[in-house]
């Protein structure tokens, strides 16, 4: 969308689903704001048959009178023949740094795939292009809120970590780098890491009762607890994922990497919306977000705090124990890969077992939620 950007005009724009403002002003400069507020400047050129872009920076960390200088000295290289990016910083963008420090160090590291895909996905569409000795500490802040936000505190600190090693091992190699990265910008404890919190029945009793006049984010809660899953899994739940009773979580979309089926129970059926492909939305047009301003509602409507969304997937798993299921179908409910030769050859599904398991559970949950009087009242007496 091509628009006059103005300083107001970038400060107040909001959006439901990432977009993209061009300006006519500054050929080829583009303000992206995504769905949850993050704003972020980009430059689109041409150079030969090429179409590329590159990231100047975060808004409002870059104003626009900043960003319009920054996409003219592009357009001048462009123009030269000469592909801005390699211009910024004699090359030494974040991204840059980032391949440099794996082609180095990446050989010794485990999880060294897992880690270029992370900042491919989550690091450098933000910060790649910046050159490395400009990027400011707020700036990583938000991208880690953005992070937060969308993925949970655990995946902005793992991020956080691969930034931290990057930004040290440049500084090591340079003569005047420092890191803008220090203690205390981490979003959980080292003790958080490794939760064992699931709720009391009480705390059940109470969450699930506020949760049932909680809206989409209600249902959403109660769902998560009668299927085990995790938050972004039931959140993005589309209905060309339902074939009949069971619910196939594609693979793509599952952590393991492997489709999950889930046979839903009776209850977890009933909190199904009975129309549109999105099945938690608030809009129909984009799964629920917003996960903090809604559970601080519900804790606050239920008077139990302490604890994450991804607590209630263990309460679930402890539940399905309670309920008298097996250790080896409880851990196939919640999609856990079995080790071993039984992991490599056994396909089977255990669809059957699966589905009777999520009815224990939710048969346990409702006995939690409305329990019996067992109490029987002694008659008066007439005597």
């Amino acid at each position: 969308m091509k628009v006059k950007l103005t300083d107001r005009f970038c400060a107040n724009i909001k959006t439901e689903t990432r977009t993209e403002y061009f300006d006519e002003t500054a050929t080829g400069l583009a303000l992206r704001v995504s769905e949850h507020g993050s704003k972020s400047w980009t430059f689109n050129y041409t150079l030969g048959d090429k179409r590329s872009r590159m990231t100047l920076g975060t808004y409002p960390i870059i104003s626009l009178a900043g960003a319009r200088t920054k996409a003219l000295e592009a357009q001048m290289a462009v123009a030269d023949g000469i592909d801005p990016k390699l211009t910024v910083a004699k090359g030494e963008t974040l991204q840059v740094i980032c391949e440099d420090y794996q082609a180095r160090e990446g050989k010794k590291l485990r999880t060294a795939d897992w880690r270029k895909a992370t900042l491919g996905r989550l690091v450098y569409p933000i910060l790649g292009s910046r050159p490395i000795r400009d990027i400011r500490r707020s700036e990583v802040v938000r991208l880690l809120d953005q992070i937060e936000d969308e993925r949970g505190p655990v995946m902005a600190d793992k991020t956080l970590e691969i930034i931290r090693r990057v930004m040290n091992y440049h500084a090591s190699r340079t003569d005047d780098f420092n890191s803008p990265i220090v203690r205390g910008m981490a979003r959980t404890k080292p003790k958080e890491l490794a939760r064992k919190r699931i709720l009391s029945d009480d705390e059940l009793l109470a969450v699930w009762k506020a949760a049932e006049i909680s809206g989409v984010f209600g249902d959403l809660v109660r769902f998560i607890l009668l299927t085990a899953t995790r938050r972004s899994e039931a959140a993005h739940m589309r209905r060309c994922e339902l074939s009949g009773v069971d619910w196939l979580i594609p693979a793509e979309r599952y952590k393991s990497k492997i489709d999950h089926l889930i046979p839903l129970s009776s209850v977890a059926q009933s909190l199904i919306r009975k129309d549109g492909d999105l099945i938690f939305t608030l809009t129909g047009n984009f799964p629920i977000t917003g996960f903090s301003v809604f559970k601080a509602e519900l804790d606050k409507a239920s008077g139990v705090s302490g604890y994450r969304l991804h607590d209630l997937r263990r309460t679930a798993r402890s539940l399905l124990s309670r309920a008298g299921v097996s250790s080896d179908i409880a851990e196939r409910c919640l999609g856990h890969v079995m080790g071993g030769v039984r992991g490599t050859y056994d396909r089977y599904e255990y669809r059957d077992e699966k589905d009777q398991a999520f009815e224990a559970l939710a048969a346990l949950i409702d006995r939690i939620v409305h329990p019996q009087d067992n109490i029987v009242p002694l008659r008066a007496s007439n005597g």
